[in-house]
């Protein structure tokens, strides 16, 4: 019989939590404040102007390059008079028209495609013809057929934002997993059903992406349509504006209209489609 072997019997001893090192640390003020994206924009944009500031008051020519203060002046002089408010107004009122006719006909291609074969084929070739095309260089076809008018500039919105909100859309559709298909089929799920109750809310990621850019690319295409043809009704939104003030060489009101441009995307961008996002894909954990 061979000897039996007793092991020793091993006593921790209790430990503190000093013993283990820092476990925890709380956050400096600068870290804190670093993890602000807000803050962190505002600081970048500070930075933007004071350079703008410095190298216009370097170049020291109004014509070329006003300096921030002499467009601020400007933009604060054309939103008491009400110019700069009554422009934008007229250019939202056709971005919006046109913004919603296009997720309209999105929506419509994008059920026929999910749908059918044949939904398929005509979105993936309609969107390889229109997609790449500039919705700008619609714009002369436009006028012959729908005249000098906001229906013109609408159309080329609608073409420039359709095929983006689409081809985003139904990528995200035909990237929903075969369970959650399967889920919506086996409760007899079909058509339009099918489409708002599985495949939107799992898409939605990419949608929101595709809102994003037809956005874009709307608000790009109607600003270029502006300034080629801005007149509505006897009157133009802000492309015009900044076109009008080019040719009367008033440099300053022309970047006034070019901040008001980039404040519009700030805010749609930083406030609308961040909400959305915060309420949406990543309250329901779809992305950090």
């Amino acid at each position: 019989m061979s000897d039996v072997i007793l092991r020793p019997e091993i006593i921790q001893t209790p430990r503190g939590a000093q013993d283990f090192g820092i476990i925890e640390k709380p956050l400096t003020v600068f870290e804190r404040l670093y993890n602000q994206v807000w803050l962190r924009k505002t600081f970048l944009i500070v930075v933007l102007v004071i350079a703008w500031e410095l190298y216009a008051r370097h170049l020291d020519n109004p014509l070329l390059v006003p300096t921030f203060t002499d467009t601020m002046e400007a933009w604060w002089s054309g939103i008491v008079s009400g110019v700069i408010p009554a422009r934008l107004v007229v250019t939202l009122r056709m971005l919006l028209t046109g913004y919603a006719l296009g997720l309209a006909l999105a929506a419509v291609f994008v059920t026929l495609a999910v749908s059918t074969r044949f939904g398929t084929d005509l979105l993936s070739t309609l969107t390889s013809m229109f997609n790449p095309l500039p919705a700008i260089a619609l714009l002369p076809l436009a006028l012959l057929w729908f005249g000098l008018g906001a229906p013109s500039i609408i159309f080329v919105i609608v073409n420039s934002v359709l095929w983006a909100v689409a081809l985003n859309t139904h990528a995200g559709c035909t990237a929903v997993s075969e369970t959650l298909r399967m889920a919506g089929q086996t409760f007899g799920l079909k058509g339009f059903r099918y489409v708002t109750k599985i495949l939107m809310p799992a898409a939605f990621p990419a949608i929101l992406s595709g809102l994003k850019i037809g956005w874009a690319f709307a608000w790009r295409t109607l600003i270029a349509a502006e300034l080629v043809f801005g007149v509505s009704s006897g009157s133009g939104g802000l492309g015009w504006y900044i076109f009008e003030n080019r040719n009367l060489l008033d440099t300053a009101n022309v970047f006034a209209g070019l901040l008001t441009v980039m404040a519009v995307g700030l805010v749609v961008e930083g406030v609308i489609f961040r909400t959305i996002e915060i309420k949406t894909i990543r309250r329901w954990g779809m992305q950090h």
